[in-house]
């Protein structure tokens, strides 16, 4: 950082959301809304506080991660401590939130924001952003089919994982179970078992590593060797059909709400606008 973008980050990092005295903190909020641990928002909030930095001094954009995105899209409800607190008399510019208006063209400005986003966070702080906050691009563009629910009325269950093998040994285990009842025989009934066992813990490898069966050698394709300092352009190529696949999936639409971020005008540097 130059000495300028230091002094800024030092009055960001200062910044307090949290306001004392209150029963029901900003991040009490953001935790309750998310279903997140109260550390985890805490961190969230450092993060966020990152993105805006990153906001002041970029050129041309920055795009937050989804968690990060929530912080923000909070902290815009509280209007006197964004506009006034923050925006006004902390960074001393605007700061504006910019969702997506679809398309293909916007899929890609965001994809794009989103790569140089965790580039200029590496470069300015020295570190790689968090993983568990700051989701790969796929992720972060195709895992966001967000609703607002009421939990006292409904309940929240995890959808099952389905795949091939999961739907094969539901089935063998059907097929066990109308087996053991038609020949009524113990001993059928311990080798039917011992059959289900063994099925369980062969899905159990293939779902965890579906190349198992052919790194027995240690010759298989399950990871990249360190020769060449990187994985080969297949890998790059499938991430791309992927991610933009998830941005396209309802045709011409884009990327849904939970694509934004910064225009270009409103993150060209602290201080320079009104």
């Amino acid at each position: 950082m130059t000495s300028i973008e230091n002094e800024l980050w030092l009055r960001i990092e200062q910044f307090e959301l949290d306001e004392p005295g209150v029963a029901f903190k900003f991040s009490d909020r953001l935790a309750r809304e998310n279903g997140w641990t109260k550390a985890y928002a805490k961190r969230v909030i450092e993060e966020y506080k990152k993105f805006i930095f990153l906001c002041c001094v970029s050129t041309q954009g920055v795009t937050p991660s989804d968690p990060v995105d929530q912080a923000w899209h909070l902290h815009l409800t509280y209007t006197r401590s964004y506009w006034i607190d923050l925006c006004k008399n902390t960074l001393e510019r605007e700061i504006h939130h910019t969702p997506t208006k679809g398309g293909k063209k916007e899929a890609e400005k965001f994809d794009d924001f989103y790569t140089s986003s965790h580039q200029l966070y590496a470069d300015k702080f020295g570190v790689k952003p968090p993983a568990d906050i700051w989701q790969d691009n796929q992720t972060r563009f195709s895992d966001i089919n967000f609703q607002r629910v009421n939990v006292s009325k409904y309940w929240l269950i995890k959808k099952p994982r389905i795949t091939v093998y999961s739907a094969a040994i539901i089935s063998l285990v059907t097929a066990c179970a109308i087996f053991i009842q038609a020949t009524d025989g113990i001993f059928s009934g311990i080798l039917i078992i011992g059959i289900v066992i063994a099925a369980i813990v062969g899905v159990y490898k293939l779902e965890s590593n579906p190349d198992w069966w052919k790194n027995k050698d240690g010759r298989g394709n399950s990871g990249c060797s360190t020769a060449g300092g990187g994985c080969s352009g297949g890998d790059w190529s499938s991430h791309h059909s992927g991610h933009h696949g998830g941005h396209d999936s309802g045709g011409d639409s884009g990327c849904g709400s939970g694509c934004s971020g910064c225009s270009g005008s409103g993150c060209s540097g602290c201080g320079g606008g009104d």
